[in-house]
């Protein structure tokens, strides 16, 4: 389904709040971050000069985030950046003087943060980030992981020294609770989703997000006219909207937001106009968007800076997989977990659906990009899905019909 964004708000300006969080100067903030992470490398930007052939589109470029710091996951970007921001802060406070990132590693830095306990809750990845995160920095971690979660990713969060707490239900069940034990511990929530009081540190975590931006400017050969990102509780693609916008103005990109048809809480709240809960539905394959309420920071960017918001079904992004994997004829072959693929999923069925194409103006001198979120972040249910084991794809060639 595809729903043109007719809200009031569409067009105005960000909040000064949000444009500073997220635009040239936060970016900088997020960049300077990464240059104290070890081994940090860009992520590779990649174009699909076969697959836009076989659309009809001018270009594709995908942003592989499946290669990001070791997580595999665009929010290693997100909440490890906040834990160090949230560290920095305590420092400068304990130690009466303005702490900066370089200082991070310090024995004097380091024995505040071992007094700090860091909380989440997670569908996985973000959760991932914030305990890597808290590791780095020697502060503990507990992370909350609702009962959707796989245990291959649950074990892939302990990797990194967490705390592992499960609740019954939802993500936003997770959410609820993390918060509350938090709160009752006097533990540092770190959350990729706000609400009333709270959005300081979602603010920071889509902050980390828009060095990924940043990086993918410096590497496209030319603006793109379309951006199509998924969405889960909302912060990425808020975060790509609004730093597009504040760093290209009228030249931004006609955006996209994309969500999974059984959990389209954004979609809803272009619907109705305003934030929603929707309902508990039957579980989406896209575990990584799984989200039945948007954050608030994202509703009220997205509300002025999106285009257009769609669903896609599981089918569709279990075909974007497996699409990636045994790519057209000179396209690069790309591991794209069950989450990852679905802002390309949205091209593809915004392509095929004559109102949202004509909507958007999508024709053959559109250049597109997209963001590959996650890779494999769990390789079992990746190869069940896709029938190559992860390591495998690009080792042999397989072209779909």
């Amino acid at each position: 389904m595809f729903l043109k964004n007719t809200h009031t708000d569409f067009g105005k300006p960000l909040s000064a709040t949000d444009a500073d969080m997220l635009g040239p100067e936060g970016a900088a903030h997020a960049q300077n971050y990464l240059s104290h992470r070890d081994g940090h490398k860009p992520t590779p930007l990649l174009a699909l000069p076969g697959l836009s052939r076989d659309l009809g589109v001018a270009s594709i470029h995908v942003k592989d985030e499946g290669h990001r710091l070791g997580l595999g996951s665009f929010k290693a970007l997100g909440g490890a950046y906040a834990v160090a921001r949230l560290v920095l802060d305590e420092a400068s406070k304990r130690l009466g003087r303005s702490v900066d990132m370089a200082e991070l590693q310090t024995p004097e830095v380091r024995a505040v943060a071992a007094t700090m306990t860091f909380a989440c809750a997670t569908d996985g990845n973000h959760g991932r980030s914030v305990a890597q995160g808290a590791q780095l920095v020697g502060a503990r971690s507990v992370i909350s992981v609702h009962s959707g979660v796989s245990a291959e990713r649950v074990a892939a969060i302990a990797r990194y020294g967490a705390e592992m707490v499960r609740v019954e239900g939802t993500y936003d069940d997770s959410v609820a609770e993390a918060a509350r034990v938090a709160t009752e511990n006097g533990w540092t929530i770190v959350s990729d989703t706000a609400w009333p009081g709270y959005e300081r540190i979602p603010g920071l975590v889509m902050q980390g997000y828009t060095a990924l931006v940043r990086e993918a400017l410096q590497q496209l050969p030319e603006i793109p006219t379309h951006v199509f990102v998924q969405c889960g509780v909302g912060g990425i693609a808020a975060a790509v909207a609004a730093h597009l916008a504040l760093e290209l103005g009228e030249n931004r990109p006609v955006f996209t937001v994309v969500d999974p048809a059984r959990a389209a809480c954004m979609f809803e709240a272009a619907r109705a106009g305003r934030p929603v809960t929707i309902a508990h539905a039957e579980p989406t394959v896209m575990a990584m968007l799984e989200c039945y309420e948007p954050s608030p920071i994202a509703w009220r960017i997205l509300s002025r800076l999106a285009d257009g918001f769609m669903t896609v079904e599981d089918t569709d992004a279990i075909a974007v997989m497996n699409r990636l994997a045994r790519p057209a004829a000179g396209d690069p072959a790309i591991v794209s977990g069950e989450s990852g693929g679905a802002g390309l999923a949205g091209l593809i069925a915004a392509l095929s659906d004559p109102g949202a194409k004509a909507a958007l103006g999508l024709d053959e001198t559109a250049r597109v990009f997209v963001i590959n979120t996650e890779g494999a972040t769990d390789p079992q249910r990746y190869e069940e899905l896709v029938g190559i084991a992860p390591g495998k794809v690009g080792h042999r060639v397989e072209i779909s019909a």
